[in-house]
């Protein structure tokens, strides 16, 4: 009992939420900070050295807190026992040295997966390093989609609620706490603490639950979708404030429950560090190149552009056109890059420290990005669109019209998102492109209006939902 305590009741926190202009989000911080600190507990599985998209939103919150007169606490996996797609130890020099960071214990089953598939590494989100699946791997994912409900990374939560309830037995006192997913079986900590101590708590939920584009890959049963849509449910109702990464997934959250209202939503995007860009822009004058970082797979359909590309280099021939990924390449698309002859056009670069992922988009005339071709993509708003922005460069995104993503780019007037069977258009906007680079190969744009999805801003946003 005495732990319940610990944390501030919701019961005495106002019904109705007046919206704070963000020109006093500064002061409002420094208000607080002359008060006292106010104390947030983060619980996250993705934290340096894990690397990738996963990390970056509750990493960057993290970094910014501290100054915004929050003092944040951090429950994450121990990474020697922790199962990351990929690593990315540069990361951990943006942890503020005054941030305490928990690492638990956890209990997982990835072990036996890499044991019995052969495979040396975890599937990425969306499968994207598993285009040819063996009868083992199909059953693992079956196994996954029924008996790891809602994820397999849900036998971290036990120790990771185990490290609360010491923090609260000490004494350790927290204003709120955030959950940040995926994977959403961290939901279910934010869930159960919530039942345990009556804390106010913040669901942060970066991508749909049960609408997420791979869901149909798990062949789940009928009762793993019931159970599985039970936990999303409970999460939203029982959370007191929800937030997403785009107003098209929180459309779709909002449709799970009739109790749910849209004032305890909060579309709170994510962003890009300003400090990640100290390096000036530099676009080859060699080649006009189009650079894309992070994962692809087929169900990004790019199979087209690509068509488009290789069409533009026959018809200019006396223009150096060039595709650079950088990241996870599905085989599926490293296939199509090579039935369009583009094998010698295309440098693949293996996934790199986020840092050098930031110097290639500076070192690129123009920038591609995807969405996937599935269910529910019009609320797909990629992590790295924003840094996309920040690099102030022309964004060739493939993906449906009308999307959160479309809207984004055409408002920061960057570029706008062609559909996937567009072929004509998208040849005729590389053609466009490729007069230019004729005239000035240095296609950078004006500085573009994305101030506002700064991570620091977007920690400010954060910070007015703490109190």
């Amino acid at each position: 009992m005495e732990a319940n305590s610990a944390f501030k009741s919701n019961q005495k926190t106002p019904k109705g939420r007046v919206c704070v202009p963000s020109c006093i989000f500064p002061l409002f911080a420094c208000l607080v900070s002359a008060a006292r600190p106010l104390r947030l507990l983060v619980i996250t599985y993705y934290w340096p050295p894990s690397g990738g998209a996963g990390v970056q939103r509750s990493l960057k919150f993290v970094k910014h807190l501290p100054a915004l007169g929050v003092e944040p606490t951090v429950i994450t996996v121990d990474p020697a026992q922790g199962a990351y797609p990929v690593l990315d130890h540069s990361l951990a020099a943006e942890v503020p040295a005054s941030v305490r960071v928990i690492r638990t214990g956890t209990s997982e089953p990835f072990g036996s997966y890499k044991k019995l598939t052969g495979r040396a590494q975890i599937p990425y989100g969306g499968f994207a390093n598993e285009s040819k699946t063996s009868l083992t791997q199909q059953l693992f994912k079956f196994v996954r989609g029924n008996l790891f409900i809602p994820d397999a990374r849900r036998g971290w939560n036990s120790h990771a609620l185990q490290a609360v309830a010491e923090l609260l037995a000490q004494g350790e006192t927290f204003d709120a706490v955030l959950t940040s997913s995926p994977p959403h079986s961290t939901q279910l900590i934010g869930l159960e603490l919530k039942r345990r101590y009556g804390l106010r708590w913040l669901a942060d939920l970066r991508d749909p639950w049960t609408d997420i584009y791979y869901r149909s890959e798990l062949n789940q049963t009928a009762p793993a979708r019931w159970l599985d849509a039970r936990y999303e449910r409970q999460v939203l109702e029982q959370a007191d404030i929800v937030l997403t990464t785009s107003a098209d997934t929180k459309r779709l959250f909002l449709g799970k429950s009739a109790k749910l209202k849209d004032s305890k939503f909060h579309v709170l995007p994510n962003g890009y560090d300003e400090s990640d860009f100290k390096l000036a822009s530099s676009p080859p004058t060699d080649a006009l190149l189009i650079t894309h970082t992070g994962t692809i797979s087929e169900t990004y359909h790019i199979e087209l552009f690509l068509g488009a590309v290789a069409e533009c280099i026959r018809r200019h021939p006396d223009v150096p056109l060039r595709l650079r990924f950088v990241g996870k390449v599905a085989e599926g698309v490293q296939r199509q890059i090579r039935e369009c002859g583009l094998s010698e056009t295309a440098e693949l670069l293996a996934f790199v420290p986020h840092d050098q992922s930031v110097e290639y988009l500076l070192r690129s005339t123009v920038l591609l990005m995807a969405i996937p071709d599935v269910s529910h993509n019009f609320g797909i708003l990629p992590g790295k669109v924003f840094e996309y922005l920040a690099a102030n460069k022309p964004i060739i995104c493939i993906g449906p019209t009308g999307s959160d993503a479309d809207h984004l780019l055409q408002e920061c007037g960057a570029g706008r998102a062609w559909p996937y069977d567009a072929y004509e258009a998208m040849l005729e906007y590389l053609e466009t492109l490729v007069m230019q680079w004729r005239v000035n190969p240095n296609l950078d744009l004006p500085a573009l209006s994305h101030s506002r999805y700064s991570r620091r801003a977007l920690t400010e946003q954060l910070v007015s939902l703490l109190v």
